[in-house]
């Protein structure tokens, strides 16, 4: 049996849990179990999941819980740490790293609407730990109409840029305004769920190597020589010939390629 689903049958307190859920609670989580971390849960609901991560993780395991409704605040007495705030407030985020510091695990049970995903994101990646996580539940909204959503601006579509940012840390590629790809070092994807794996330490700037074996090619020498165009070797109408080759090969591959796309 899943160590996650276990959990969430041993709990008293009212839970709900998609099934799929536990497997990747599982492949993520395990290896934080009896750990001395601090996790935290946004959206406490009845209490029972906080309740349930204890379980999973063990006494050691610091568990926060975050919630807009302040009647939450009862479950302190069950020795948990309860913080009343909005997730789409910054000032809240900046409140709350203030009082916890950096923490190793937070998990998004929240409101699931695309400014409350995207503002805890981008307030919540510099304070998770090396080797630390911040998964975000029930991302099937950002296809759902009832979150505004399907939208160019779903949490769903800023993940996926946040894939072309982490990329961007090979040379020469460029930048992005809202880069956090100093602190992303991968992201999981999985149906309704998204996990953002945080390592300072591993993200870093990327560069070729090669060694000194027989055959070795000087790349620098190749990549200086195809750039440079020499015209009294090549006359100018086969540049622009061999230009225009290259440009329906372009096109050719772009329609061919296309239906993979839609």
């Amino acid at each position: 049996m899943s160590k996650s689903f276990e959990a969430f049958k041993k709990t008293n307190n009212y839970i709900i849990k998609t099934k799929n859920y536990f497997e990747i609670y599982d492949q993520l989580f395990n290896s934080y179990i009896n750990k001395k971390i601090i996790f935290v849960e946004i959206g406490i609901f009845k209490g029972g999941s906080l309740k349930m991560w204890k379980r999973f993780f063990g006494k050691k395991a610091r568990i926060i819980g975050i919630d807009i409704n302040p009647e939450v605040k009862r479950f302190e007495k069950d020795g948990f740490e309860i913080f009343i705030g909005n997730q789409s407030d910054p000032n809240f985020w900046n409140y709350f790293f203030k009082k916890v510091g950096k923490v190793d695990i937070i998990l998004d049970d929240g409101g699931h609407s695309n400014k409350e995903q995207i503002i805890t994101a981008i307030n919540c990646f510099k304070y998770i730990k090396n080797n630390g996580k911040l998964v975000f539940e029930d991302v099937h909204t950002s296809y759902q109409k009832n979150f505004n959503n399907p939208s160019q601006y779903s949490f769903i579509n800023y993940c996926k840029k946040k894939i072309d940012d982490i990329n961007f840390r090979f040379p020469d590629l460029g930048s992005f305004n809202n880069s956090f790809n100093k602190y992303i070092y991968s992201i999981n994807f999985f149906e309704s769920i998204v996990c953002f794996n945080i390592n300072k330490k591993l993200c870093k700037k990327n560069f070729l190597l090669s060694n000194s074996g027989r055959g070795a090619l000087n790349l620098s020498y190749i990549k200086k020589k195809e750039n440079k165009l020499d015209f009294k070797k090549k006359p100018i109408i086969n540049y622009i010939v061999n230009k225009l080759i290259k440009l329906k090969v372009y096109y050719n591959s772009r329609k061919k390629f296309k239906k993979y796309f839609e």
